[in-house]
């Protein structure tokens, strides 16, 4: 009898044992776990979650089966499933794409149950964003190439209804300055598909390079594709090239490579614009035909930086318009997109002026100048282009000399052109160097690599919005979207592409996809740390520069007591810090609130994230001197433009960093800078630094001399030391002290004096930036 209890109860513990795993309790979440980007325009979350198992059927209708490798590709590699594709949906545990001819091309829902998950959209692009949403919403390690155990592959009930704000959701890739192979090329559309961005401008022809094969023009790959390798040089260090040296670097694509990418950006919802540049940026082509520029002159394809671009296509013979026919005729049979870019900027007219070719034509076709030649030569290749059924579209100095009236205007130098060209009645595409440019440095430029100049953090691409504020609506309906460009002088390599890219995309794809309504910094900012997870595990190498530490000061002008806040772009970061040197850990004190420096202070701080240091380490000493505080008197005072803390500027510990728009220098433009400080009372002085900034490609230049003047009533006074320094050429932007050391007395007055440069060897004036006068 007892024997037959222990059997009857060793069965009912087994059963149980089965029931238990049969109905494995699935994963908890709240409304925080839906991070997926771009944020869609309405989520309802509710609870309970649907659970992918190798059993989750992919129901198909129709011609919609090739968008499933979103999910299947990903299961096939994370968990070793090989999901099946139907017709016909079960009873439950599916994943169903249904059809609705009603609703907009790029539109879809997302309803996700218990024991289903339906994706609503018009055609094949709603689905891939529908599945992209879901693909998102499954935790992190969905992402690894490489089977992954003990997951449970859950995601959140939730429905979705979305819809793109703008149908212009744009990366350019600057091909040209760098060639990167179409393996990179293809990642880049995965990437842009997975942030549902919709369109990928290829910069396939600079002064550098030309990257496109032309089989009317063989000579365009062999010869323009490559140059003189000078890749150990700074991009604007290197020099001219000899006719005949041997030019190895480079590359180009063949058509059958293009057609692969455009057929690849088309399965994943993106179309490709190609840009051919006329009538400027185009030495590489000259350099393959010197009879299309003016005077027919052999030169070699550039292997760095130029400036002016004077070597251009001559408008003035028919053969230019001939060979640009051709070229544009083979683009654009490789390429179905509507809009074919045409650049148009930059173009310096130099030899225009002087061409008696150009002469002719300015004479013969009634115009009044250069600059109506060019217009002259975008509204001749606008006939030529709508003729075949396609848009021009162009950089927005298109509009100059009158505009193109089939065309389009990619507006990058600020709003202002877009503003004109949607007046006028053309379509724009908002690009503004202020939101845009992934080729800015994304954090302090003592911690990154080297960019080609500007500002432009995560942060800031977030605020992008391509509709300016006073438009009137119609205006509005002429802005088709916006678009990131990642120019590449200063990229030579995939991994260096990708940091000045990611995860700066995400935010661009967020401005472009979602309602202002929907946008929310701090929301953002919760979500892209999931995001930099996913990066993690995909190999992607992309910028912690949104973790970087940064300071705001503030100075007591009463006693000179300095108040620092520690700050970066994510709200509620934990920020541990010293104020003695000593090194940061997990157990430093954390950054709660601004401290008080009222002595010579060395502050560390790094952020941390679930206990580890992300980012780099911010380290800054304050040296707190002798005039903090003290009164100035400006007897030449600053630019209006770079005023940095006005009055106190000079003596608030403060120090400025490589990016001059920090808000910390004082300018002046071919002026002089002329300032005394008062002591308030006799000072002991021995040492007085003046500290500067040069970055000559901005116009910016050290003062060529510093001197020093002591007095003790503020009337007279007399030299106490000097430093001098003449002009010299530089490539880089650099800080620099200039330090007049005196023989140990005392003043209460202090007049210094910066020598501008006044006039550059480029001409113009030149800007002097000054960011303290340490007194020692």
């Amino acid at each position: 009898m007892m024997s037959s209890r222990i059997v009857q109860f060793s069965w009912l513990f087994f059963l149980l044992i089965l029931v238990g795993c049969g109905e494995e309790s699935k994963t908890t979440f709240s409304e925080t776990d839906v991070k997926i980007i771009p944020r869609p325009s309405e989520i309802q979350f509710k609870e309970g979650a649907f659970r992918f198992t190798k059993d989750t059927k992919i129901v198909v209708a129709n011609d919609q089966t090739d968008v499933t490798s979103v999910l299947l590709d990903k299961f096939s590699k994370a968990a070793a499933w090989d999901l099946e594709v139907v017709d016909t949906a079960p009873k439950n545990n599916f994943v169903q794409l249904s059809l609705d001819a009603a609703m907009e091309d790029e539109a879809y829902t997302l309803k996700v149950s218990e024991d289903k998950v339906v994706i609503t959209a018009k055609g094949k692009v709603g689905f891939l964003y529908g599945l992209e949403s879901v693909r998102q919403l499954l935790p992190v390690s969905i992402e690894s190439n490489e089977l992954v155990a003990n997951v449970n592959w859950d995601i959140p009930t939730v429905e979705i209804t979305d819809s793109p704000r703008f149908k212009w959701r744009g990366f350019m890739m600057d091909v040209s300055r760098h060639f990167f192979d179409k393996e990179y090329i293809l990642a880049t559309i995965d990437q842009l598909a997975f942030l549902k961005m919709n369109t990928l401008h290829l910069h396939l022809v600079d002064d550098q390079g030309w990257r496109i094969e032309i089989k009317k023009y063989p000579k365009l790959t062999e010869v323009g594709a490559f140059r003189v390798d000078q890749e150990d040089k700074h991009w604007d260090a290197r020099f001219t090239p000899e006719l005949g040296e041997k030019a190895t670097y480079g590359g180009f694509y063949t058509q059958e490579d293009i057609k692969e990418i455009v057929a690849y950006a088309t399965s994943k919802g993106i179309n490709v614009v190609p840009e051919i540049e006329l009538p400027a940026h185009v030495m590489s082509a000259i350099a393959s035909y010197p009879e299309l520029s003016c005077f027919q002159k052999p030169i070699m394809v550039p292997s760095g930086g130029v400036w002016p671009i004077t070597e251009i296509y001559c408008p003035g013979k028919e053969t230019t318009f001939e060979f640009l026919e051709n070229v544009l005729t083979e683009v654009m049979e490789l390429f179905p997109s509507q809009y074919i870019h045409v650049g148009g900027d930059e173009a310096t007219k130099t030899n225009w002026k002087v061409c008696p070719d150009c002469k002719r034509r300015v004479k013969e076709e009634d115009l009044a100048n250069v600059e109506e030649l060019q217009s002259y030569f975008i509204r001749r290749m606008e006939r030529f282009i709508s003729s075949n059924g396609r848009t021009l579209i162009g950089w927005d100095e298109i509009l100059e000399g009158g505009l193109a009236p089939g065309a389009a205007v990619m507006s990058w130098r600020g709003f202002k052109g877009g503003i004109e060209a949607s007046e006028a009645g053309h379509d724009v595409v908002m690009t503004p160097t202020s939101h845009s440019y992934f080729d800015y440095y994304q954090g302090s430029r003592e911690a990154e690599p080297m960019a080609w100049g500007g500002y432009l953090p995560l942060s800031k691409v977030y605020e992008f919005d391509p509709v300016v504020e006073g438009m009137t609506p119609e205006q509005a309906k002429h802005v088709l979207g916006g678009q990131a460009n990642m120019w590449t002088e200063f990229m030579p390599d995939n991994a260096q592409a990708q940091y000045m890219t990611y995860p700066r995309l995400a935010a661009m794809a967020e401005a472009v996809w979602s309602t202002k309504a929907n946008k929310d910094w701090v929301d953002f900012s919760q979500r892209v740390v999931s995001l930099f997870d996913r990066y993690d595990i995909m190999g992607i190498n992309y910028a912690k520069s949104a973790y970087q530490v940064t300071t705001e000061v503030n100075v007591d002008e009463e006693n000179g007591a300095l108040s620092i806040a520690l700050k970066n772009e994510f709200p509620e970061a934990d920020i541990r810090y010293s104020l003695d040197g000593s090194d940061i850990t997990v157990a430093s004190k954390k950054y709660a609130k601004p401290f008080v420096v009222n002595k010579t202070t060395e502050i560390k701080a790094q952020v941390f994230k679930d206990g580890t240091p992300v980012g780099v380490l911010f380290e800054k000493t304050i040296n707190y001197h002798k005039a903090v505080g003290k009164p100035v008197t400006y007897l030449n005072k600053y630019h209006d433009s770079y005023q940095g803390g006005k009055e106190i500027g000079m003596v608030n510990v403060v120090r400025g960093s490589m990016n001059f728009h920090d808000g910390q220098w004082q300018g002046w433009l071919g002026d002089h800078m002329a300032l005394v400080i008062d002591m308030e009372a006799p000072t002991a002085i021995e040492k007085i630094t003046v500290g500067t900034l040069e970055n000559q490609g901005s116009g910016i230049y050290f003062p060529i001399q510093v001197e020093v003047m002591l007095s003790s009533d503020g009337k007279t006074f007399k030299n106490a030391g000097i430093v001098k320094r003449g002009f010299a050429a530089n490539i880089n932007s650099e800080l620099k002290d200039f330090v007049v050391d005196l023989e140990k007395q005392s003043a209460r007055y202090i007049k210094v004096i910066a020598t501008n440069l006044s006039t550059p060897p480029t001409g113009g004036k030149a800007w002097m930036f000054i960011d303290e006068v340490i007194v020692e």
